[in-house]
């Protein structure tokens, strides 16, 4: 069987996630909330916008 090292990837990623620290739960929820916040922010201030038409 040839090396693909996407499947490499994806089976290491796999591993991770069974020894998971509790530390990296943490920051992927802060991220997500980040990015959360952010999209919600962009998609409520975009109607504020002028138009000149």
């Amino acid at each position: 069987m040839e090396h693909n090292p996407a499947a490499a990837w994806l089976a290491e990623a796999a591993g991770a996630a069974q020894r998971q620290e509790p530390g990296n739960l943490l920051r992927v929820v802060l991220v997500v909330m980040l990015v959360g916040c952010a999209l919600t922010a962009w998609f409520l201030l975009r109607g504020y916008k002028r138009k000149d038409d």
